[in-house]
C-alpha cells in the first residue's frame, strides 16, 4: 500500500466540540504504549478518505502542525446516531519495532460454484481478522477466493487463509470463515443470484455499529 498522510491541528482542552463538527471538523486523539495523549482536530473529508483507504489496518502518516510525521492507525471512531456522520476518532501510534494487535480486513472474491450453479446462500462468519504483526508488515486485506466453495456445506477456515509475510493470524486455525448453505425450500424453485459479500453484514459489524451509538447517546445525555 502507498504511503497515507493525514494532515492535523493540535487542539485545547476548552475547544467546543459542537463548533468544530459544525465546520467539517472532527475532534480526536492520539494514544500509545509509552506515548503522551495527544488532542487534535482533522478535516471530515480528509478523515473520511484516509478511513476508506485505510481501515483498520492501513498505516498511516500523521502530521500534526509542524512537527514531524507520526506512525498512527485508525483504532476507533463514533458515529452520529441520527446523521451516521463521524464525529470521533482514536487514533493509536505505534512504535515500528514493536508488534501490534489488530484486525485486518477479508476481502472475498471468485465466484462460489455453489452459489451460481447450485442456488445457494453464501454465508461468511469473519468480515476482518485478528492479526498480530510489525507496523511494517501490515496489510489494510487478505483476500479470500471463494472458488473453492463447490457443495454445500464445504468451508473456508482460518487455517485456509494465506497470510502475507511477517504477519501471523490470531484465529483458531478451525473457525470457519465462510461456507455455502441450501436455501430453503420454496413452492417454486428459484435459483438465487450470486451473492454480492460486500454487503453482508456480519454480527461483529453490528455490535460496532451498537456500541458507537450507544456511546453517542450518552454523550448527548451528558451534555444535557
Amino acid at each position: 500500500m502507498s504511503n497515507l498522510t493525514l494532515n492535523a491541528e493540535k487542539r485545547s482542552e476548552d475547544t467546543k466540540i459542537k463548533d468544530l463538527l459544525a465546520v467539517r471538523k472532527i475532534p480526536a486523539v492520539v494514544y500509545g504504549h509509552g506515548f503522551k495523549n495527544q488532542n487534535i482536530t482533522l478535516g471530515y473529508i480528509d478523515f473520511e478518505k484516509i478511513y476508506k483507504k485505510a481501515g483498520y489496518s492501513g498505516l498511516i502518516d500523521l502530521v500534526i502542525g509542524e512537527e514531524k510525521p507520526i506512525k498512527v492507525l485508525i483504532q476507533d471512531f463514533q458515529l452520529d446516531f441520527l446523521t451516521n456522520k463521524f464525529n470521533h476518532a482514536d487514533l493509536r501510534q505505534l512504535k515500528m519495532d514493536e508488534k501490534i494487535k489488530t484486525e485486518i480486513k477479508l476481502t472475498f472474491v471468485g465466484e462460489a460454484p455453489a452459489v451460481k450453479g447450485l442456488g445457494g446462500t453464501f454465508v461468511k462468519s469473519f468480515s476482518e481478522v485478528p492479526a498480530e504483526c510489525l507496523p511494517q508488515d501490515l496489510v489494510n486485506e487478505i483476500v479470500v477466493d471463494i472458488s473453492s466453495l463447490v457443495s454445500f456445506g464445504d468451508v473456508i477456515h482460518v487455517k485456509d487463509l494465506v497470510a502475507p509475510h511477517g504477519i501471523t493470524i490470531l484465529a483458531h486455525g478451525q473457525d470457519v470463515v465462510a461456507t455455502v448453505m441450501e436455501s430453503k425450500a420454496e413452492e417454486e424453485v428459484v435459483v438465487a443470484p450470486v451473492a454480492d459479500v460486500t454487503q453482508i453484514k456480519t454480527e461483529a459489524e453490528e455490535k460496532r455499529e451498537k456500541k458507537a451509538a450507544d456511546k453517542t447517546e450518552e454523550e448527548e445525555k451528558e451534555k444535557k
